[in-house]
């Protein structure tokens, strides 16, 4: 009988998936979710213009994308005030993060990260054979100094960092950041994933010039543009770095109406003001929810707010699967003492008010 031959890396990894989307969880278990709180999507919705760009280029879905991204990358340059050389666009932060993991990763090499950030990272590495090297949060923030110190024990050829930072919320100021830059050590390469950074305080902003070789930002329009189902993300980096992008990049793998509608989006900005206003109430929403109930709402810059339920995991776990059951999906941090929490996206006046229907009897079954 004859069988694929697959490699012994391939082999070797688990069966496991990053994320269980809630489409997923709805077809286990049969029930639709009545508030779809756990996936950090923009549910205010994309700019009105982005979606009509989005209408208009669809009469043209027959003809492939522009495999250079073009008109996109202009208005990232002029917004970004850096180079067209400066950008690639990729398949949301993750198809790029997938992408810089091949280009960066051999078998063996290592790569430090913080115990409990962002999963689909750690999925592309140990794709490619890397060897992942993690730091425990402290003080609910992500460790800076303890991933450049473990990154020079461990000769880390990539150090990944996310400010704001998901599950927590929290963020480092740029400022800080550009300074520990220098304690980076020499052939490292930090990524700066700042997929939530339109909708943090201006002092998150991490001051880099565009061509310093130790740094890559990773940017998103799946958050505060609301395009997640679009697939857009790009990447601001030194040219020689980006460069290598297209020697292993889809060429053709943007969709060609997503581009249209991220272009447009990209260009409203009073849209963009409209977000930031609704996410900053939902945030003040969340965190009057938590009080109401006795736990603690961290400091969020994100589009999403992390309740603390003050006891331990197993707890959480229990007040997240209640919550569930009562039709109310959100999702909880993995390792501990993060998963003490559970994590709630900004949505509507509406699904916030479901959740908050449901919480008082979720904390009362998981007692």
């Amino acid at each position: 009988m004859t069988h694929p031959r697959y490699t012994k890396l391939l082999d070797s990894l688990p069966p496991t998936v990053p994320f269980v989307g809630p489409e997923v969880i709805e077809r286990t278990t049969g029930q639709p979710f009545s508030a779809r709180l756990g996936a950090n999507e923009n549910t205010f919705g994309p700019s009105p213009k982005a979606l009509e760009a989005m209408r208009q280029a669809d009469t043209e879905i027959w003809k492939y994308p522009d495999s250079a991204s073009h008109d996109l990358k202009s208005e990232i340059a002029a917004q970004n005030d850096v180079g067209y050389d400066n950008i690639v666009i990729g398949e949301g932060v993750d198809g790029l993060l997938g992408y810089l993991a091949r280009m960066m990763v051999e078998q063996g090499d290592a790569v430090v990260t913080s115990d409990g950030a962002y999963p689909t990272f750690n999925y592309h590495v140990a794709g490619f054979g890397g060897v992942l090297h993690k730091v425990p949060f402290k003080d609910d923030h992500e460790d800076l100094d303890a991933l450049i110190a473990r990154a020079a024990e461990v000769d880390a050829k990539l150090l990944y960092l996310s400010n704001p930072d998901n599950p927590m919320g929290s963020y480092i100021p740029g400022d800080t950041i550009a300074a520990a830059l220098d304690r980076l050590p020499t052939g490292c390469l930090m990524i700066l994933d700042e997929a939530y950074i339109e909708l943090a305080p201006q002092d998150a902003r991490t001051p880099i010039a565009t061509e310093d070789p130790r740094v890559i930002r990773m940017r998103s329009m799946s958050k505060a543009y609301g395009l997640a189902g679009a697939r857009v993300g790009y990447a601001l980096g030194a040219a020689p770095l980006i460069k290598n992008f297209d020697k292993i990049r889809n060429h053709f793998g943007m969709n060609r109406s997503a581009q249209h509608a991220a272009l447009a989006a990209l260009q409203d900005t009073e849209w963009l003001a409209h977000i930031q206003t609704q996410v900053q109430q939902a945030r003040d929403h969340l965190t009057r929810i938590a009080n109401d109930n006795g736990l603690t709402a961290l400091p969020s810059a994100t589009n999403f707010v992390t309740i603390d339920c003050g006891k331990d995991g197993a707890y959480a776990k229990a007040v997240l699967d209640n919550l569930a059951a009562q039709g109310i999906f959100v999702r909880m941090p993995g390792p501990a003492p993060l998963n003490r929490c559970i994590r709630v996206s900004c949505a509507q006046t509406a699904a916030l008010d479901l959740f908050a229907a449901a919480l008082p009897a979720a904390l009362k079954a998981a007692q």
